[in-house]
This record gives C-alpha cells, sequence and structure tokens, in this order.
C-alpha cells in the first residue's frame, strides 16, 4: 500500500502525439503521470493543452477531470455543448466522443480508469 501525494512527485513532462486529432490551430498537449498502477487500469496525473480544437474519444476508458486553470468548450456525440473552467469537474463516461475548443489554454487533473474488468454501465 502507498499513498502518493501530488506535490512531492516529479515526473517528466510527455507531449502528446495529437496530429490525426486536430481540426483546428496547432494545440500542444502534455501530461505528468502522477500515478499508474494495477497494471495500468488506473492513472492520474495532470493534463495541458494550449489553444485549438481537437477530438478525443473515450477508447475503453472512463475519465474524471478537474479544470485548473483555464478553459474549453467540449461538444460531445449526443449533440451536447458544455462550457468547463477552472473548479469545474466532470466525467466522461466510456465510448463518449468529444471535440474541446480550448481558446487559449487549459489544465485539468484526470483520473482514467480502464474499463475493461469493470461491470457494465448503468446509465447513473
Amino acid at each position: 500500500m502507498s499513498f502518493i501525494k501530488f506535490v512531492d512527485q516529479n515526473p517528466d513532462a510527455v507531449e502528446k502525439n495529437i496530429q490525426d486529432d486536430i481540426l483546428e490551430g496547432n494545440p500542444k498537449q502534455f501530461s505528468w503521470m502522477m500515478y499508474d498502477g494495477h497494471q495500468q487500469a488506473i492513472r492520474s496525473g495532470i493534463w495541458d493543452s494550449t489553444a485549438g480544437k481537437f477530438t478525443a474519444v473515450m477508447d475503453g476508458i472512463v475519465e474524471f477531470c478537474h479544470i485548473l486553470q483555464g478553459s474549453a468548450t467540449i461538444k460531445t456525440s449526443d449533440g451536447n455543448s458544455y462550457d468547463v473552467a477552472a473548479g469545474d469537474a466532470f466525467v466522461m463516461n466510456a465510448g463518449l466522443e468529444t471535440e474541446w475548443t480550448v481558446d487559449n489554454y487549459i489544465k485539468k487533473h484526470f483520473v482514467i480508469v480502464s474499463v475493461d474488468n469493470l461491470p457494465p454501465h448503468d446509465g447513473k
């Protein structure tokens, strides 16, 4: 068992290759992995992105996000649009297709859980 305090971690920034996901602009995205456990079934860290429009699909994962800085508009495959900003928290369920528009900058804390070994989603 362990207790991992993010402020005590010092991971390297990893640039995410999103070239196939970019719709507009030239956004740059980085992540800092603070926790990666249970054979990568649970991952948590910090992610950021510069301005641009890009897609992201929750392919086999559920992701909890807490926005730390900046803002974005997220359009979802069900036709809804959400404005998120610093202080907002939300969950994106497995299979959700999203389109993010970042006007300036956004930074979030994330927790990603692989759904491979989870029971089926009950809609709640």
